[in-house]
């Protein structure tokens, strides 16, 4: 017995040791499935998109007098792709431009799919506008939409689908192991609402459920490589792109834009390492130049000497404009590894103004009236002014750089990692005769049908961003004779669409309006990105805040029920708003009956939000369930039918003795200027449509570095240096640009030179490249 209890004794301590062992590798074998589901393969990618910067109309304010004219910064699509090692992947698109476009939709799907196979398809990409509202508009393949923009502008939509693709073939060329990190957070001063007495018809056990009467909640995204760490950001959050005025006239991202160029130009100079708060100039923007400058301490008698030895020489041609006027970037960069991409993008925005000091009648200075913003009566009186009012560059400053402080907060902070399954659905719905099975008050239920898309007369009042004309007002449920016999030219809408869109009264019955084309869309693309714990609603139109709580919730209570045996309380739902197509504006049932514009501008009747709700449960339960859903109707492809009435460019030319790119105003000899100070510098130019200078710049500000080598400090993608083209007259072949650079406080002490560069068209229509460059100039 003893020998026996000492063999079994031996033999265990082995037994026990094996076991140990095969317990730990199959513990470590485990970890290891565990970390491999939760890693993701994460590419971005970022491309210009900037359009026309001449004679096509702005979209969004539907303002025939808004034509751009230069560029105040460069628009760009941004992309992120997260996927599975071996499965699912999602695509999501953020544009610097007014909102997606169906027919942009289109044809960007038809290149990945020559270019991909069906590794990307609609179903799995999605394509998000900011909502800025200066931008070139005519991209949209809806008569509505393009009505200001002359008809369709081929360059426009080409330059959006060009970007677009090569900025998802740059996501997908740097897709790299990395893991995605979600963070939430209040942003109280970036946005207010611009109709609050809309808002307050909404039940009020309803409206007690939250502290504000915007969505003040910005959600963040952050994208960390395996390897390299940090390599972009996407966040959500709800306000207007209407920092920029109705009549600006150059291109621009406005706050949501402002707020991508300072987050990346942050990124690249500093990274993640010390505390952000220090590293920006006395405006708020951060300090670029003088990380790739060094401080040069020479006397102001040296500079004033060097400068004088570079006095502006005449234009001449320039063979590789991208190769000159490179982009300034490009020096923060390192070689090894891509850009950092961030994005700031939209969400349920359609009651929510940047405008926060509210809304005011220019008149009297008085408040507007609270129900109709009007000032006696009129609406072109009624304007809401942004924090830096009077000056809309610096409201557009402001209001970008909060968000952008926010999304560095969030950025710096983030620690929840999304894990578990990357999956997607999408589905076409006709939401002209939707039906929609609504719960009655005293039991049971009851169907109804959306309408045929309309437009109320509130929607010509405009908004406070943006005010209408003539006598429109917003509050209207009744209409006005007049406008109905103008609208009766047009389309007289039959009584079964008039007690469809009730209490709407329809200026335009744009649903049944289909000469030389449709008017407005009836087929819209609705989808859910989902990776690990996030869900991505994305929507094509603007949903107003409450509209979009219910959404939110209705989505993530489909996530968290239990249905098919899965739940997950933890479950982040985000609205992309303006996604895939664009169909305005979606209200609630309450706010609707009080037709403001955004109840006069949500198309398919009152219970538009409940179609929604509907059809987007659907696709949470698809997700939850693993079951496929039908692709539904297809919605037309209308490049064929469009119609252009802008006139292209006939010819550039100059004075007799005068080269494109010569200086006609240029600085003073032995200029000096000071931090702060404006330098404006004028020379011969051309039609900036002949070249729109895709990832290149019209202007440029170098500074001297030694004796004779110049090196880019600011481009048009700065928020200091502005592009302005001007001609004397609309048919005039005479044209010139103004460069205006406010010299930032971060800017060391040196020799500056401005640099304009475009290209002429002759009367044979040849395009050729110029340059121009000013006398030199002291910065002290």
């Amino acid at each position: 017995m003893e020998f026996l209890s000492r063999f079994n004794l031996s033999f265990q301590r082995p037994c026990a040791i094996i076991w140990l062992w095969m317990a730990l590798v199959l513990l470590l074998w485990n970890s290891r499935q565990v970390v491999s589901d939760s890693n993701y393969l994460i590419g971005l990618g970022s491309y210009d998109i900037t359009g026309p910067a001449a004679d096509v109309n702005m979209m969004g304010y539907a303002n025939t007098e808004q034509i751009a004219y230069g560029v105040h910064f460069r628009l760009r699509a941004r992309t992120f792709i997260a996927a599975e090692p071996e499965g699912n992947r999602v695509v999501f698109v953020n544009l610097d431009a007014c909102m997606a476009s169906q027919l942009v939709t289109i044809k960007v799907i038809e290149r990945l799919k020559a270019r991909y196979g069906d590794l990307y398809t609609v179903n799995n990409v999605a394509i998000s506008g900011i909502h800025s509202h200066a931008g070139p508009g005519g991209y949209l393949q809806y008569v509505v939409y393009i009505v200001t923009s002359l008809g369709f502008v081929r360059q426009s939509f080409d330059v959006l689908v060009d970007g677009i693709e090569k900025s998802i073939i740059e996501a997908h060329e740097n897709l790299r192991p990395g893991s995605v990190f979600v963070n939430k957070g209040e942003l109280l001063d970036a946005g207010v609402s611009r109709s609050p007495s809309a808002y307050l018809n909404n039940p009020a056990a309803e409206r007690a459920k939250y502290k504000y009467d915007v969505d003040k909640e910005m959600t963040l995204l952050k994208f960390l490589d395996e390897e390299w760490g940090p390599v972009g950001s996407f966040n959500w959050f709800a306000t207007h792109g209407t920092s920029m005025s109705r009549t600006n006239s150059l291109i621009s991202g406005d706050n949501k834009g402002a707020a991508a160029r300072f987050m990346e130009d942050w990124f690249e100079q500093n990274g993640l390492e010390s505390s952000y708060s220090s590293r920006f100039g006395a405006n708020g923007i951060p300090q670029r130049v003088s990380n790739l400058i060094p401080d040069l301490h020479s006397n102001h008698h040296e500079l004033l000497e060097l400068a004088a030895s570079f006095q502006s020489p005449p234009g001449r041609p320039a063979g590789s404009i991208l190769s000159v006027a490179r982009r300034v970037r490009g020096a923060l960069r390192q070689a090894n590894k891509p850009g950092f991409v961030s994005a700031f993008c939209q969400s349920n925005c359609g009651d929510v103004s940047p405008n926060v000091l509210g809304a005011f009648c220019i008149d009297t200075g008085l408040p507007c009236d609270f129900n109709h913003s009007t000032c006696g009566g009129k609406n072109e009186l009624c304007y809401g002014r942004g924090p830096g009012y009077p000056d809309e560059f610096e409201s557009t400053r402001i209001i970008g750089e909060r968000q952008f402080r926010k999304a560095v907060e969030l950025f710096n902070k983030a620690s929840e990692q999304l894990t578990g399954k990357i999956d997607y659905r999408h589905t076409y719905i006709d939401f002209s005769q939707l039906e929609v099975t609504l719960p009655k008050q005293g039991g049971g239920s009851e169907v109804i049908k959306t309408c045929p898309a309309a437009m109320g007369f509130a929607f010509a009042a405009g908004t406070t961003d943006g005010p209408g004309a003539f006598d429109f007002k917003q509050g209207d449920d009744k209409g006005n004779p007049f406008w109905k016999l103008v609208r009766n030219v047009l389309k007289t809408p039959d009584k079964e669409q008039v007690d469809c869109q009730y209490p709407k009264p329809i200026l335009l019955d744009t649903g049944e309006m289909k000469q030389p084309y449709d008017w407005a869309p009836s087929i819209l693309p609705i989808q859910i990105l989902r990776i690990g714990q996030l869900a991505i609603l994305s929507v094509p139109g603007e949903f107003t805040t409450m509209a979009g709580r219910r959404l939110r919730d209705a989505v993530k209570s489909v996530f968290t029920s239990g249905g098919h045996g899965h739940s997950d309380s933890n479950v982040h739902v985000v609205i992309a708003g303006l996604t895939n197509t664009y169909s305005q504006y979606v209200t609630t049932f309450e706010e609707y009956q009080v037709q403001r514009y955004e109840g006069a501008s949500t198309l398919y009747g009152p219970h538009t939000l409940s179609a929604y709700i509907q059809e987007f449960k659907k696709l949470a339960s698809a997700i939850i369930s693993g079951q496929a859903v039908e692709g539904g109707p297809q919605p037309p492809d209308l490049l064929d039918k469009q119609i252009s009435l802008l006139t292209p460019v006939v010819m550039d030319a100059t004075p007799r003795g005068v080269n494109f790119g010569d200086v006609d105003s240029d600085v003073a000899k032995n200029s000096t200027f000071k931090k702060g100070d404006l330098v404006s510098v004028t020379f011969w130019s051309a039609c900036p449509r002949n070249d729109l200078l895709t990832e290149g710049t019209f202007a440029l500000v170098e500074i001297l570095r030694g004796k004779d080598t110049w090196v880019p400090a600011y481009d048009d993608d700065d928020f200091c240096l502005r592009f302005k083209w001007s001609r004397p007259s609309r048919l005039s072949t005479r044209s010139q640009a103004t460069l205006e650079w406010r010299i930032p406080e971060s800017t060391p002490p040196g020799v500056y030179r401005m640099r304009h560069f475009g290209a002429s068209k002759s009367i044979l229509g040849s395009i050729r490249q110029f340059a121009g460059t000013s006398s030199a100039f002291v910065v002290v």
